[in-house]
């Protein structure tokens, strides 16, 4: 195997010259990699093209190819997120506190990039662009090591951010692609101490799994994506009919895509019908018991079968939704705080009570009243893009923008305290 030492080494040295750049050099050389990339749009399109098709050979899921699949009008959204981080305020020697001392030390807590980060991640070769630039706009360098599956995509994607920073004057070496596609290249990855100060693995569990029980260097944890959302019998059942719909339809692939949906009793009967025959055709149910005689007249084209435990436990990222009727709003959150991952959870309902008991006894970085929760994404919460979605509880949790890469450095200016 070929051996990435030169490759961590040459990171190393890069983010210690990017730590020192400005906020107007880093933006400026992120303009060289959105400009190339736009100007490589062809190479990438087509380099993509083939990693598609290698994929529907293998039998890749149409949700999961849709994850890897790239046209115009993504390209577009890459380099308009390019656009967004550059319209981020750099988070890099911002004050974020300051105190004097009774000794009349003062002191000044700064933020400061965290160092070189490695991100593992699958599929969605967009992955390659946000986190790129979130880094190098927080000052840290990165190694960036995606799946075999978007493996031409990346190596494309990748020669176009180092040629835009070449182009931008900015430093080109604080940004690799770990591209031999040797799963022990994963490996040495997560043995790196002292060259990789925090690896961030975004996928799904058995990448996450692999890296926390193997990685010898901090990881920031993401998790998968069990969510789920409570219909409370106040609920608008129309409007709960519209945002199940979203949060399951628009991107079934996604992390922040509903794979449970609670329906308080009382709101079955009501509820049922209108998610059945919304969801006919493309979504593919399974329901318990009283969801399922709820349906009353099920559809032609629905898709219906009962549930069974695993289901409660399973993230599809498929047009599947599992159905389970609960009596109380006690027993959804217990069942959320069961089976879900900690990442987003939803309530519909108009009761005020039930709302904020949600928001405080679910155990989940993002929840959410009366809206979906495809919202959970760093671009959606104004970050610019998004590293992933932590579901740990230090450091960063939830949407992890440029924050989330910077770690707190104290200055202390004194006049000869001595203690």
């Amino acid at each position: 195997m070929n051996t990435l030492a030169p490759t961590f080494k040459t990171l190393k040295e890069a983010q210690a010259r990017l730590a020192l750049e400005n906020e107007s050099r880093k933006n400026t050389a992120l303009a060289g990699a959105r400009d190339q990339i736009g100007r490589s749009r062809a190479a990438i399109l087509a380099a993509n093209t083939a990693d598609v098709a290698r994929a529907r050979q293998q039998g890749m899921k149409n949700a999961l190819i849709d994850r890897l699949s790239l046209d115009d009008t993504r390209i577009d959204s890459i380099i308009q997120g390019i656009d967004a981080v550059i319209a981020c305020k750099d988070p890099v020697n911002t004050v974020k506190a300051a105190w004097t001392l009774p000794n009349g030390l003062a002191v000044e807590q700064r933020a400061v990039p965290l160092g070189v980060v490695a991100a593992l991640y699958e599929s969605r070769p967009n992955v390659t662009v946000d986190v790129f630039s979130l880094a190098y706009k927080a000052g840290c360098a990165v190694l960036l090591r995606g799946s075999s599956s978007a493996l031409e995509s990346n190596r494309a994607l990748a020669a176009a951010i180092t040629q835009g920073l070449i182009d931008g004057k900015g430093i080109a070496g604080a940004a690799a692609l770990a591209d031999s596609g040797d799963r022990d290249e994963v490996d040495e990855i997560l043995r790196a101490r002292g060259w990789i100060d925090a690896v961030i693995p975004r996928g799904g569990p058995e990448l996450i799994r692999r890296a926390v029980e193997n990685a010898r260097v901090p990881v920031i944890q993401t998790g998968a994506g069990n969510c789920h959302i409570f219909v409370e019998q106040s609920a608008d059942m129309n409007r709960a009919v519209d945002i199940i719909e979203n949060a399951k339809v628009q991107k079934p692939g996604a992390c922040n895509a509903v794979e449970t949906l609670l329906v308080q009793k009382a709101a079955a009967p009501a509820l049922m019908p209108l998610v059945a025959r919304r969801l006919a055709g493309r979504v593919e149910l399974r329901c318990d018991g009283f969801s399922k005689e709820s349906i009353g007249a099920v559809p032609p084209e629905l898709v219906l079968r009962g549930a069974a435990e695993e289901d409660w436990e399973t993230e599809f990222l498929d047009y599947i939704l599992a159905v389970k009727t609960v009596e109380t709003l006690d027993q959804a959150i217990r069942h959320i705080n069961r089976y879900g991952t900690g990442h987003s959870e939803a309530i519909l309902t108009q009761d005020a009570a039930a709302r904020e008991r949600f928001l405080r006894e679910v155990d989940a970085a993002c929840v959410y009243v009366n809206a979906s929760t495809r919202f959970t994404d760093g671009g959606e919460f104004g970050f610019g893009a998004e590293l992933g979605i932590s579901t740990q509880k230090f450091h960063a949790r939830g949407p992890m923008g440029l924050e989330a890469l910077t770690s707190i450095k104290y200055c202390v200016r004194g006049n000869g305290q001595i203690r």
